[in-house]
Parts: C-alpha cells; sequence; structure tokens
C-alpha cells in the first residue's frame, strides 16, 4: 500500500483522538495547542490543506515557508521542546503538509504563555481540552513510571483501617496477607520508619468517596423513568458481587433444550459481564474525585460506563487488539493475585470472545470524552423489540429535531450544563448527550477547559 493511498484512507476516517485537519495553517495557538494535546495524549497528525469535510484543497502557500513557520511556531510557544516530523504528502495532485508527533516523552507538555498549571491540553475525542489540575498530575506520574495508587495516602492512619476484606478475598484463594506480603505489594509503604497505607489500599477496602458503583434501571430506551436504582460503597470485591447481583436481577433468562435436559441462561453471557465489571473496576481513574462506575440497564442494552478514558494514549484500536497499560498498578497486581485477571491485555477481546460463542451481538466499544464505554446489546421477545424500536426512532427523531435549539441555547449561555439543556428541551440527559456527541463529531460544537468551569465554543 503506497503511502498516498494510506492517507486517503486515514482522511476517510475522519477527524478523531490522532487526526485533525486544517485547510490552512490556523492562527494564534491553535495549531500549537492540537500538537500539545497530541503530545501528551497518543500522538497524531495534523493535516494542513484538507477541510473538516475531509475535502482536500491541498497548501496554498510556499509548502517550505509554511514547514518552517510551523517548527518556528513550536519552538516559540511549547515547553518541553516538541520536535515533531513535518511533512509533505500529495494527494489528488495536490500537495498536503502533514505534521506527525508522537506521544512525548518529558509529560506534561504546555504552551509556554499560559504556563505549567494552565497550558497543559489533552486530547478527547477529536477536540483539545485544557488540562484539569487532577490531569497535570496524572502526566507527570506517567513520566515518572509512577501510579496514583502506588503513592502514600498521608492522611490515613494504618493502624485504624479494617484490612478485613482484603485478608478474606487473599484467604479465599489459599494466600497469606501478612506485612511483607503487603509491603511488597505496595499496599503500605514505609516512610521513616512508618508504615502508611497507599491510595490502592484505601481503593480495594472503599474509603474514598469516588470508590462507587451506581447501578439503574431504566424503562425503555432513555433515562427518562428509573424501575430501579441502588448504589454500591464498600471494598471492591462486595461492590462487584452486588453490581453482578444487580444485573441478573434486571436481565431476561433464556431456556435451552441440550439432550434431555433444560438449561437457562442469562441473555448476556455472565462471564462477559464480569470481564467488563473487572475492567471497569480495575482501570478506572481514582485520581479525580467526584466520579464513579455508572451501570445503565435500558430495554435494549446493558451500558457500563467507566471514568478516565483508556490510560497512558492508549488508543481504543490498540486495546481491542490485546495491547494493555496499567493506570492502577497496585490494583491490578492484586487482582492478578486473586485470579480476577487471568492475562494482561486479553479484556476486551475475551469480553467479545465470550458474546460470539454465545451467539450474542457483539458489544460496542466506545472511548467518549474521558470515559470509557461498554454496551451490550439485549435479546429481546419480538412484540418488546417492536416496540422498543419504535419507542428509540421516536426518541432519536424527536431529539435530533432539538439540535438547532441546543446550539441556540449554548449561543446564548456557553456555560450551560447538560443537565439544564435537557430540563429546558424536555430529553433525557442521555438524549442530550447523544447529541452533544454528533455535534462535536459534526465539527460544529466544542469543549473548552473542564467539565465544571468550562465552557462551550460553536465552530459554525
Amino acid at each position: 500500500m503506497n503511502s498516498e493511498h494510506s492517507l486517503w484512507q486515514e482522511i476517510q476516517q475522519g477527524e478523531g483522538k490522532t487526526l485533525e485537519f486544517k485547510q490552512q495553517l490556523p492562527k494564534g495557538d491553535q495549531l500549537v495547542k492540537t500538537l500539545i494535546a497530541f503530545a501528551n495524549t497518543s500522538g497524531g497528525k495534523l493535516i494542513i490543506g484538507v477541510n473538516n469535510n475531509r475535502q482536500v484543497f491541498g497548501v496554498q502557500e510556499d509548502e517550505a515557508d509554511l514547514m518552517d513557520q510551523i517548527a518556528s511556531m513550536l519552538y516559540s510557544h511549547c515547553e518541553p521542546t516538541l520536535l515533531p516530523n513535518i511533512y509533505l504528502e500529495s494527494i489528488q495532485a495536490k500537495t498536503l503538509v502533514v505534521v506527525q508527533v508522537h506521544r512525548g516523552s518529558q509529560l506534561p507538555y504546555y504552551l509556554k504563555h499560559q504556563g505549567r498549571e494552565q497550558g497543559v491540553y489533552v486530547r478527547l475525542g477529536a477536540t483539545n481540552r485544557q488540562a484539569s489540575l487532577e490531569m497535570v498530575h496524572e502526566l507527570e506520574r506517567q513520566r515518572l513510571l509512577q501510579s496514583y495508587d502506588e503513592q502514600i495516602a498521608w492522611d490515613a492512619e494504618l493502624e485504624k483501617l479494617d484490612l478485613t476484606p482484603l485478608e478474606q478475598a487473599f484467604t479465599k484463594v489459599g494466600k497469606p496477607l501478612d506485612q511483607t506480603r503487603m509491603q511488597s505489594l505496595k499496599l503500605i509503604r514505609s516512610e521513616q520508619g512508618v508504615l502508611y497505607p497507599t491510595h490502592g489500599l484505601m481503593i480495594l477496602l472503599g474509603l474514598y468517596e469516588q470508590v462507587e458503583i451506581k447501578c439503574s434501571r431504566f424503562r425503555g430506551t432513555s433515562m427518562a423513568v428509573f424501575l430501579d436504582k441502588k448504589e454500591y460503597r464498600g471494598d471492591l470485591f462486595s461492590q462487584l458481587d452486588q453490581a453482578e447481583s444487580f444485573i441478573k436481577n434486571h436481565l431476561h433468562l433464556k431456556a435451552e433444550i441440550l439432550g434431555l435436559l433444560r438449561t437457562e441462561t442469562y441473555e448476556i453471557p455472565l462471564p462477559a459481564i464480569r470481564e467488563a465489571l473487572i475492567n471497569a473496576v480495575v482501570h478506572r481513574d481514582y485520581s479525580n474525585t467526584g466520579r464513579d462506575i455508572k451501570i445503565g440497564i435500558y430495554d435494549d442494552v446493558l451500558n457500563i460506563v467507566s471514568p478516565g478514558g483508556l490510560p497512558n494514549g492508549l488508543t481504543l484500536d490498540e486495546a481491542l487488539k490485546g495491547r494493555s497499560e496499567i493506570r492502577n498498578r497496585v490494583i491490578a497486581r492484586i487482582f492478578k493475585e486473586l485470579g480476577y485477571i487471568e492475562q494482561w491485555g486479553s479484556g476486551m477481546s475475551r469480553i467479545q470472545e465470550l458474546c460470539q460463542q454465545a451467539a450474542n451481538p457483539e458489544p460496542t466499544f466506545s472511548e467518549t470524552g474521558d470515559f470509557i464505554d461498554i454496551e451490550f446489546h439485549r435479546s429481546l421477545p419480538p412484540e418488546q423489540k417492536k416496540s422498543s424500536e419504535k419507542s428509540s426512532e421516536k426518541s432519536s427523531e424527536k431529539s435530533s429535531e432539538k439540535q438547532p435549539l441546543i446550539l441556540v441555547l449554548i449561543q446564548q449561555q456557553p456555560q450551560i450544563s447538560a443537565k439544564v439543556l435537557a430540563e429546558q428541551l424536555g430529553l433525557s440527559s442521555r438524549a442530550i448527550e447523544k447529541q452533544i456527541a454528533q455535534l462535536k463529531q459534526q465539527g460544529k460544537l466544542e469543549r473548552i477547559g473542564p467539565a465544571k468551569g468550562g465552557y462551550w465554543k460553536l465552530k459554525i
């Protein structure tokens, strides 16, 4: 495959986490922000000479001057020094300038004039977002090859912690858990002769507010009406058990005759659900308070949402192919010790295989902003499926019609929240989130700054 054909295929996929188009060299900090975001996230390519609709125009300026301008802008505005690969490509007899950046090793990269605390940008979907202070700290940890759960929880006193849930989990698999073992697993660390718990131990025991799983069963295919709702706290092992029980209570059983025996199985294979729950618990971002794992059961799907996005620059395509990056080293090591994890990097592919073996539809994986979303598609009885499809179509049509109103409200109130938008337009939060995601993909809307304190920017 020649390079022209390869680049053409990339362009046809559209903008995303590792690809952005510009018809001409952007003014101000826009270009530098994009390249900084690429370097801080998963790397990427900025292609100049292509518009948002994937139309190839080619560059109109002198190519050598343009390449010099880009190198000069990066040198003047980016810290630490970023050295991209800048080269020319020809498509349809038109010349494009490609700026390729790999994920950097000197994280975090930032705009010099904004400083290290305000000038760090990361890539979320097809947009650049100003990194929160928590994200800046996470990038610093990644540079130092540390994880949040390995660090000492200075405010906690080890002797006051009830270690019973963890001890019981180790006893079940016939393994001892003495002080020496806890230190080797980095559950505790010694500082100036004093033993302290790590964040990993505190998380495993469920002693932080963000260590929570929220489960909901909704009527129909939207979040408009709750049928059941539970919030589970406590140690991670009991949370997993309780979340699995909640899901089983709201799934259908299907009967099969195997020989002379009648067996009942759940409509979604339980091993696949367990794998998804373990993935969510082990790989989520615990450093950012106020966010938790959310499980939503609708008539058409089982949805598991985990906060934090993919760790350490990993892309969704790489994760689906089996590449593994561990965000929480302590938690992952404990779950491996206890037999919850069989093989690193096998989570997503194993979930797919288990659904295929059960003749179920393949689950949908997506990275939406800094959340990982897994949707298991449910098998509904024909009459319920027909009713659900009609309801879904009506809901989708209704919410799509509201896109112009969403843009008007955002133009009037750039800091408006999705919740307020849902209330004002009479839609569910889930429907609003889907429409906002579509507007972002269409290049009409951009989020500037964090979820709290940030604002919306129209791009039309």
